[in-house]
């Protein structure tokens, strides 16, 4: 077998892509979007209908039809999959608890009139406190979330704490951040400091039998991959998911469940201490600020695309 269908054995593999064409053709069981991938696959031509479905629906409003975008992508992207889409509310709105649960629900009610039931659904929100709250209040409606732009073991705690069904820790941009800041350093290997928050928080949640799912994202090579197999989930860019299957050398499980779990349950967060925690650590709360900044970037750029077309 080649690398990717060994990781299919131990890992549930998601596509991180708004672009139908490759999802069809890797087949993964669950996909996730973000603003900057909507943006990317809303640019090509192949994809103009669903934009121009959104604008026939919403017109006169624009963030309507910006959010009714990422459904129609999503619900393209089920016809493909047999779980589900992460969808991500407006990256503007990621300090806004009550207007992120609003955007939430309308996102939800659009998949359910496109005949798409909330199972199938991931609402993804950044992992701010109001994003985490906001997620605690939707989960107690049955509306599952994913919370992204996830950097530290704090923002971890808070979502489980939360009873969130799923986090995206990122690999890829701690490592970004930490190159940057300590050029001559190594960080190949064990030594990838992305790869090692993902395991520090998959081991917290083993050990302290949290129900929340880790599913490690951003990864910048396949050798970031291969030390997390075994994760729970794994969401992989297009063209990462083909290095692996080109690849037949064995893949083992880099990550294994905890032999014993901690005899105490793990204390809640309180807003302070979970800020004061993100506060502390500068690699955390540079990289949350900035993916937030640049997501919100991306969303209006989307927006001025679907006005493009708005007065065609």
């Amino acid at each position: 077998m080649n690398q990717l269908e060994q990781l299919r054995q131990m890992t549930v593999v998601v596509a991180d892509s708004g672009d139908i064409d490759a999802i069809r053709r890797l087949q993964p069981i669950d996909a996730t979007t973000n603003p900057s991938l909507i943006l990317q696959a809303g640019m090509q031509a192949q994809y103009r209908p669903l934009l121009n479905a959104a604008l026939q629906q919403h017109r006169n409003d624009l963030n309507a039809a910006c959010e009714q975008v990422t459904v129609n992508f999503g619900v393209e992207i089920l016809r493909h999959i047999p779980g589900r889409v992460s969808t991500e509310i407006d990256a503007h709105l990621s300090f806004d608890t009550s207007a992120s649960v609003d955007s939430a629900l309308r996102i939800i009610q659009r998949y359910q009139q496109a005949g798409v039931g909330p199972e199938r659904v991931l609402i993804k929100l950044a992992a701010t406190w109001q994003g985490i709250q906001a997620a605690a209040q939707l989960e107690k409606q049955g509306i599952h979330c994913n919370l992204t732009l996830l950097f530290s073991l704090a923002q971890a705690k808070a979502c489980a704490d939360a009873g969130v069904t799923l986090i995206s820790p990122f690999v890829g941009r701690i490592l970004d951040w930490y190159k940057h800041n300590q050029p001559t350093q190594d960080f190949s290997g064990d030594n990838d400091p992305g790869v090692q928050s993902v395991q520090r928080i998959y081991q917290y949640y083993k050990q302290h039998g949290i129900n929340t799912v880790v599913m490690g994202a951003s990864f910048r090579n396949v050798e970031q991959i291969r030390r997390l197999a075994g994760c729970d989930l794994l969401t992989i860019a297009p063209n990462l998911l083909q290095e692996l299957a080109a690849t037949e050398a064995p893949l083992a499980a880099a990550l294994q469940m905890p032999q014993q779990q901690a005899t105490a349950a793990a204390k809640p967060l309180s807003a302070a201490e979970f800020l004061w925690q993100l506060n502390e650590d500068a690699m955390a709360t540079e990289k949350l600020a900035e993916g937030i900044r640049k997501f919100a970037v991306d969303q209006r750029k989307l927006a001025q695309l679907l006005s493009s077309f708005n007065g065609e």
